[in-house]
């Protein structure tokens, strides 16, 4: 009866989408705050150049993008969603089960995490370790068990950092930097401690829990989706650090810099060749049920990713995106020409 009733709503759907296509001839695009500043580029760009409206672009983080476009197929519902990480099995199935069921998967480049200060501080050096301590939520007693975090200075936690208050303004759980941010940096430096990186053996949910819990006193500031806010609050607060996209560092060199990790700073080439440790993929994903439906969705994705905009001296690169390989990139503009529909997750 469910499976009956969720096919009718689905035809229902698509009728709706082939009856009012009129009713929006714009290209609607959610996700990522970090791949927002490429898809805006790429759809004024559009609006320009190919005769259709410009797409209308909203910044709502990976996991609000996610839940947006799993929704449903029609008019009211998002036709591209940006990400900067893979999309979950569980959002896969919630997609599935509102009918949204040819997704094409779009890697676009890469990306790093940048744990930045304002430029008139002193550059940090930090390792994945020194990141954990400051920031997980509980933290081992030295005893075998595990206590509230009692660190309050970057001091405390590693005697060669400063003896400054631990502040730092990052990202929401809805931010798909936050979630690359947690299993990058949170969950490294986790694992270099022995007692904790043995516990993933013995009890993985344990595991799960002390390395990818994020202080709530305070010292890890909620500080939305709107990272160029992130920038200014730096700009005005030299004791701060921020969490955010190697974009947006890129773009406000005159105001931060990126603290190293592990003596490595975030740079184009260190993020490019993976010596820079906090870096991860960026991604959109494509609703095959609006292609052809809403104008202009094949002629977007298309401009995306042509060497002109996502290529190593595309436009893109100069909002900070670094490029996949050559190989690589054409191998997914071929699958994304034919719209070949991605598979669920592991």
């Amino acid at each position: 009866m469910k499976k009956t009733l969720i096919a009718a709503a689905v035809t229902l759907a698509a009728a709706s989408l082939s009856t009012q296509a009129m009713a929006r001839e714009t290209i609607y695009i959610v996700g990522s705050s970090t791949v927002f500043p490429f898809s805006t580029a790429v759809a004024e760009n559009f609006g320009r150049t190919m005769g259709f409206n410009t797409p209308k672009v909203e910044s709502t983080g990976s996991g609000g993008g996610m839940k947006l476009f799993c929704a449903g197929v029609g008019v009211d519902h998002p036709d591209i969603t940006n990400a900067s990480r893979r999309m979950k099995a569980s959002e896969f199935d919630k997609c599935q089960d509102a009918g949204v069921e040819e997704i094409t998967e779009v890697k676009v480049g890469f990306d790093g995490i940048s744990i930045a200060n304002a430029k008139s501080a002193p550059q940090l050096d930090l390792t994945l370790k020194d990141v954990y301590l400051a920031l997980a939520k509980d933290v081992p007693d030295g005893k075998g068990g595990f206590m509230p975090n009692p660190h309050e200075t970057w001091k405390d936690v590693n005697a060669d950092l400063p003896d400054s208050k631990i502040e730092v303004l990052g990202p929401p759980p809805t931010s798909g930097t936050r979630d690359a941010f947690v299993e990058l940096a949170m969950e490294g430096g986790c694992k270099s401690i022995p007692e904790i990186k043995d516990l993933k053996k013995s009890d993985k949910s344990k595991f799960k829990a002390v390395c990818h819990g994020v202080r709530e006193d305070g010292a890890y500031v909620e500080a939305g989706e709107n990272d160029n806010l992130i920038v200014q609050k730096l700009a005005a607060n030299p004791n701060a650090l921020g969490i955010f996209g190697f974009s947006f560092l890129d773009q406000n060199t005159d105001k931060v810099q990126g603290s190293k990790v592990s003596g490595v700073a975030p740079t184009y080439d260190s993020i490019a060749d993976g010596s820079y440790p906090i870096s991860r993929s960026l991604f959109f994903y494509v609703k095959n049920a609006h292609v052809g439906k809403i104008p202009g969705m094949k002629q977007y994705v298309a401009e995306f990713t042509s060497d002109k905009a996502w290529g190593p001296e595309g436009y893109l690169a100069d909002k900070g995106l670094i490029s996949l390989p050559d190989a690589d990139r054409a191998s997914i503009a071929a699958a994304v020409n034919d719209l070949v529909p991605m598979s669920k997750p592991e």
